[in-house]
């Protein structure tokens, strides 16, 4: 098949890339560095030309704080309902948007907020779509597991609270495979959430971090979240991914049933292992 890949250089994308490639399809990456800039395409027709033999669309843009130039209205919402509206024109029905856990009706902040703005949109076409909304990913080149093993290596470890908020971590090789599924399923128009089986709290997670370093467990600092929250309105000047609502949103915890996304793929997801956090995007087939 001839892709197109948005975000092809994230990290996402990257891995798509690499399964892509090896499974024979032709891709056609969409990024900075491939002279596109995906913020400014927010027209049907700023994407027509860019559709002209292509088979399948996969969208992987995703930011998960905003910094510079770089606003979720346009590459979370505006750039990718463009994107889907022109596949409608062009005739390309088989649309991929990567979406993330909580962008659903309880949707709070701007980054789910306008992530969902893009899925409804896609949801509305006459295409074979899929909404994948994938939880917290990990795996070698995620921006937001090397902030955690960062954290994780501290001496002490700085947690919110009692560090007792809810995560359902999957590994980058289960959204890849589910990624590949979706190119070739009968089964479209849908929305599936890509989410380990295993629930851990945010304090073990970073606990199993260091194991994966080799260290020992280390003594947690709780917290209280309004002092968090404060030390955000700084650090988000140094970080983009230091945002309160990131706060926020790791407070409220996003669960799912992990049972659909077992039926997709045929098997279940990966159980979380150290030797997984060091690891790419490739399939594994078989047993977790």
């Amino acid at each position: 098949m001839n892709i197109l890949l948005t975000g092809a250089s994230g990290f996402i994308g990257h891995n798509l890339v690499a399964e892509l490639t090896a499974a024979g399809h032709r891709i056609k990456p969409v990024c900075r560095s491939e002279g596109i800039d995906f913020s400014r395409m927010l027209s049907a027709a700023d994407w027509l030309p860019q559709l002209e033999g292509v088979d399948a669309v996969i969208n992987s843009v995703g930011i998960i704080g905003e910094s510079g130039s770089q606003r979720f209205e346009p590459l979370h919402t505006l750039a990718p309902s463009a994107l889907f509206r022109a596949c409608a024109q062009a005739g390309v029905r088989r649309v991929l948007q990567i979406s993330a856990l909580g962008a659903d009706k309880a949707a709070f902040s701007a980054y789910h907020l306008s992530k969902r703005a893009a899925d409804d949109c896609l949801r509305s076409l006459d295409l074979d779509w899929f909404v994948l909304r994938p939880s917290l990913i990990y795996g070698l080149g995620g921006k937001s597991a090397d902030l955690f093993m960062r954290l994780a290596a501290l001496p002490r470890i700085p947690v919110i609270d009692n560090g007792q908020q809810e995560l359902q971590p999957v590994h980058i090789s289960d959204v890849v495979a589910t990624v590949m599924q979706g190119l070739t399923s009968p089964k479209t128009m849908q929305t599936l959430d890509i989410v380990g089986t295993e629930i851990i709290t945010f304090a073990e997670w970073l606990q199993t971090m260091r194991q994966a370093l080799g260290l020992p467990r280390a003594r947690l600092i709780p917290i209280p979240f309004r002092v968090a929250m404060a030390i955000a309105q700084v650090g988000r000047y140094f970080n983009p991914m230091l945002q309160p609502e990131n706060l926020r949103m790791l407070k409220t915890g996003y669960r799912a049933d992990f049972r659909p996304l077992v039926q997709f793929l045929g098997r279940p997801p990966l159980t979380t292992k150290p030797s997984l956090f060091f690891s790419e995007g490739v399939p594994t087939r078989g047993a977790s």
